[in-house]
Parts: C-alpha cells; sequence; structure tokens
C-alpha cells in the first residue's frame, strides 16, 4: 500500500487551470460530461487512465432515469460496466460502488452490495472497506423498518493503493487522553491530526431541504464523495463515474484540484451538471461543508416540541428511550 502524506486543498484559495468542460474524454480536458451510454464514455478512457472510479448506479426500481429490468438483466447490465471500469482503472486506484437495495415488486429486498461483492471478485478486485453511510431522514416504511442506511464497497486493483488517511482524519472525540501504562505511560495517545473516521460514515442525504437539492431524486452528498477524492486520490488524478447525473462527483473531484469524467442518458442533468461544475471550479458551488456536524435541535426549538394536539399519547415502551 503506497501511503501519501498530501493534505486536503483548499478550493477557495488554491490555483487553477481556467475549466474545460468537453463532451468527450481527453487527458487535458478538466470534466467530460457525456451525453449517452455510460459504456460508450467509457470505451473512450485508455487502460488504467483512472484512479478513482466512484458511482451510484440505478438500482432497478423505477426511478424516472432508468428502465426497470428483470433481476438477472440488471446484473448482467452492472457487470459489463464493471469490467469497464477494470479495465480504465489504474493499478493503484480505486473503485467504490455506492448502493442500497433493489426491491422487488413483492417488497422483497435484494442487498445489491452482495451481488456486486460476488461481480467484483470474479474481476480480480479486493475488498478494502465496506463502509456504511447512514442518514437520519427518508422514506417512512410501514411494513419494515425504514431504511436508513447504503452502503460503500471500496475495491483496488492491487496490493499497491493510494490511501491518505491524513487528508481524511477527523477530531477526536478525547483528545488530551494519555496511555496510563506501558513504555508509552504519561504521553497522548491520540494522533495530533485526528482520528481515523472508521467504516460508518454519517452524512445527510440530500432531501428537499437540502442545500444541495436539484431536480435529480437520488443524488448523492458532495461530502460523501470528497472524504473518497481526498483519501483515495492526488491531485490532478482522474475521477470516473459513470452514472454521473448531476455531477456531484465531478464537483467533489475538482474541489480539490483532480480532473473528472462521467456520463447521463438525460441532458436535463448534464445541464445541472455543467452549472454544478463550473460554481465548483469558481469555488461558488452551495454545498454543505466537509466535517460540518449533524445539526441537533435545541430544547427551545419549536420544530422539536411535542405538538399540544396530541393529547395524551404516548410511547407503549417509554424506557427504550431513558
Amino acid at each position: 500500500m503506497r501511503i501519501s502524506t498530501v493534505r486536503p486543498t483548499n478550493p477557495l484559495t488554491c490555483e487553477r487551470r481556467e475549466p474545460i468542460i468537453a463532451e468527450h474524454y481527453s487527458p487535458a480536458v478538466t470534466a467530460t460530461l457525456y451525453l449517452g451510454d455510460r459504456l460508450d464514455l467509457l470505451q473512450e478512457i485508455p487502460n488504467e487512465a483512472a484512479q478513482l472510479i466512484v458511482t451510484s448506479p440505478p438500482y432497478n426500481i423505477g426511478k424516472q432515469y432508468e428502465n426497470r429490468l428483470d433481476f438477472i438483466s440488471y446484473l448482467r447490465q452492472q457487470k459489463d460496466t464493471l469490467r469497464e471500469c477494470v479495465r480504465i482503472l489504474s493499478s493503484e486506484g480505486s473503485l467504490c460502488w455506492q448502493v442500497g437495495n433493489h426491491i422487488a415488486r413483492d417488497g422483497e429486498i435484494f442487498p445489491l452490495d452482495i451481488f456486486i461483492y460476488r461481480i467484483c471478485k470474479k474481476l480480480g478486485l479486493t475488498l478494502r472497506n465496506r463502509i456504511i453511510w447512514c442518514f437520519e431522514h427518508g422514506l417512512h416504511c410501514r411494513r419494515r423498518f425504514s431504511g436508513r442506511y447504503e452502503t460503500i464497497l471500496w475495491f483496488t486493483k492491487s496490493n499497491n493503493y493510494v490511501f491518505n488517511l491524513d487528508s481524511v482524519r477527523v477530531p477526536q472525540k478525547y483528545p488530551g487522553k494519555k496511555y496510563f501504562k506501558g513504555n508509552k505511560i504519561g504521553q497522548y495517545s491520540c494522533h495530533p491530526l485526528g482520528k481515523n473516521p472508521g467504516d460508518v460514515w454519517s452524512i445527510p442525504n440530500v432531501k428537499h431541504n437540502h442545500v444541495e437539492k436539484t431536480i435529480h431524486p437520488c443524488q448523492f452528498p458532495v461530502e460523501l464523495v470528497e472524504r473518497l477524492v481526498l483519501a483515495l486520490t492526488n491531485p490532478h488524478d482522474l475521477v470516473v463515474d459513470p452514472y454521473i447525473g448531476v455531477g456531484t462527483s465531478a464537483c467533489a473531484a475538482l474541489l480539490h484540484g483532480r480532473r473528472a469524467a462521467g456520463a447521463d442518458n438525460l441532458s436535463k442533468y448534464l445541464e445541472i451538471a455543467r452549472e454544478r461544475v463550473t460554481l465548483a471550479v469558481e469555488g461558488q458551488l452551495r454545498r454543505r461543508p466537509l466535517g460540518r456536524p449533524i445539526y441537533q435541535p435545541g430544547p427551545r426549538d419549536r420544530i422539536a416540541k411535542r405538538p399540544p394536539e396530541w393529547g395524551d399519547a404516548v410511547n407503549p415502551h417509554p424506557n427504550l428511550f431513558a
């Protein structure tokens, strides 16, 4: 494993080239936004040109941007995409596939990461982490517990991969903690730059009141991709998203001096992606800041108070929340 000590760049102060947004891939292009099938874009990219491939593919649940297929055909489609991704992935590169659940017509859940793992293993990739992305808000279910997490499968192509841990460390809970025994007794036990963020990431998802919300129905937050970009790439590396949607992954890449390429079948999404990419390079993109603590309402916030109209209704098991 190759560990670099590159620190995060400041998108508002670092020097940049003038952005070049193109419809077809070229090594000289800052951002490629391809209108069309993801395989057509991937075929334009040379072998081992990408340092990071990060995406959230369709879940085959009938969203407006996908044609619902039988499950076997859907997995075959994913395999075709992943095979091309492995071809363009650098020997030191990473592939991050962010997925949730496919929900069958009878309501049965199919955890997509299980099926994607099998495909990637057959393609020769090695799983480094199964990252849990958890969030508090979303669709409320009536016949099962509401889904509040998705997974990111982080694969590498070899054992010699880029991992910039120092770039993504988070604040320590107890920075003043010291060793109480052994050769280091009395010394601080924490890393001065912060701790490893671990494999459970609490990041708000993009819902109606989120600062990043666009017309896309399943948009993931910039912060989620930023952490992967900072940890798994270096400046000027290429980040590829086969299902780029409204350009979140490209924004995360360009905010930190990387290049980006991605495809989408819908021009209305790519038009938004072009606007967001331009704003990202100019330092004007509206987004939730990387590392901001999740908001917790205070006792005086009206929205957090119990409505008097609810009367005497109480939870039958109050000890669950003691």
